[in-house]
């Protein structure tokens, strides 16, 4: 253990291994703020006025300010710049801004991810705690500061939810309600949430928003305020088995096809089984959204016995199959919800291990803020240059295209 006595004659400790990391990234810091300032600089030597002074200086050095980030609280005492040129447009003086570490930065954008995280607690006086053994203090992140985050994280839900979609094009779109764990009387709630693909291929949250349950009014609700926001009918919808969901859809975005999740079809499917046959029914299910004329195979082996079990597959055929007419390399996207799962399995777990989310109101900013970071990471399609031709309106039969099979012929 490292203890530090400071100029009071008080004492603190901590692990020698978190100071040597913490001082080694503040040095790194520093210097990183120096290289900008004196580049910035440099650019602008043969800015003079009429005595041939540059324009441009150094100026000393701002107050020191801690700013919490992934390493622990960093002291930070950035330079300054005196920028003395006139924007000719507006008269006002240029200043010069870090791209580093901005005027207003107290904590890193790390740091700003956690925060959604232990919102989970439910209560804001968690949150000192809880970042005292995240990053060895909670400087700047007082109750008061997080209450005005938790504000600001639903005013920024809110203006996204209103934000005008007539600019994107979503070919592709995945649906599913998401249930957090919530407080008793709250247990009907759920997330629903519409994720798209654009054009170009990527990825991209298009609405977020809490529901009843996965009801057709309140699917219909979100629906038809995207459509009435300028989103145009997508290609095709990715869903679950929930029946508000389709119908809504109908409604909102005729022209849309719908392919339903094989993972959900499959739990569905499985539960109409008993145990011993559900290994070899997995087995065989993966066969038919492998190779379509497997779903005679499925519906010989198993509709006698558990014709139930059979009909869940051979009523949603034309849903399930959807996806074979569009390009192959889109398949393993298009079979399943994952990407909405697997961006939600955190919440989910957060939510497991927490006494739940607080108000319908906290779980939505919450999720909205955790959405909006893991957004940076997702990664655009497979043949993502195949999206704008499905768009355009080629066709694919079998995952390929029509007019390169009558060529080849």
């Amino acid at each position: 253990m490292l203890r530090v006595v400071n100029a009071d004659g008080s004492t603190e400790s901590g692990s020698l291994i978190d100071e040597i990391v913490r001082e080694g990234a503040r040095r790194m810091l520093a210097a990183a703020l120096e290289a900008e300032v004196n580049q910035y600089i440099a650019e602008l030597a043969a800015e003079t006025d009429e005595r041939g002074r540059r324009l441009v200086v150094r100026n000393g050095r701002h107050q020191t300010r801690t700013v919490a980030t992934a390493a622990g609280p960093m002291k930070v005492t950035a330079p300054r710049v005196n920028d003395r040129r006139v924007d000719e447009a507006t008269g006002e003086r240029k200043r010069f801004s870090s791209k580093i570490l901005a005027p207003w930065y107290r904590k890193s954008p790390k740091v700003s991810e956690v925060l959604p995280l232990l919102y989970l607690h439910g209560s804001s006086g968690d949150f000192v705690p809880a970042m005292e053994q995240f990053l060895g203090s909670a400087a700047g992140l007082s109750p008061a500061t997080v209450t005005r985050l938790t504000k600001q994280w639903g005013e920024d839900h809110a203006a996204f939810q209103s934000r005008d979609l007539s600019d994107r094009d979503f070919v592709y779109v995945w649906a599913d309600g998401v249930h957090p764990k919530v407080r008793p009387g709250q247990a009907h709630s759920c997330v629903l949430v519409l994720l798209g693909v654009r054009l170009d291929g990527t990825k991209e949250l298009i609405a977020l928003a809490g529901g009843l349950r996965e009801s057709t009014e309140s699917w219909a609700d979100l629906l038809r305020d995207c459509r009435r926001r300028g989103m145009r009918d997508p290609e095709l919808v990715v869903g679950d088995g929930a029946m508000g969901l389709w119908r809504a859809l109908a409604e909102a975005f005729p022209a849309a096809r719908h392919q339903r999740c094989w993972v959900h079809k499959s739990r569905n499917v499985t539960n109409a089984l008993p145990k011993s046959a559900q290994p070899g029914a997995t087995r065989a299910m993966q066969e038919i959204y492998n190779a379509e004329k497997a779903i005679e195979a499925f519906v010989r082996t198993y509709g006698t016995k558990w014709p139930k079990a059979a009909a869940k597959i051979t009523d949603d055929r034309d849903e399930l199959l959807a996806f074979y007419n569009f390009p192959a390399e889109h398949w393993i996207h298009l079979r399943t919800t994952n990407p909405i799962e697997s961006t939600f399995s955190t919440v989910k777990l957060r939510t497991k291990v927490t006494r739940g989310a607080g108000s319908p109101a906290a779980a939505l900013a919450m999720v909205f803020k955790l959405v909006e970071s893991a957004q940076d990471r997702w990664r655009a399609i497979t043949g993502a240059h195949l999206v704008a031709q499905v768009r355009s309106g080629a066709r694919f039969e079998n995952g390929i295209l029509v007019e390169r099979q009558e060529q080849a012929a």
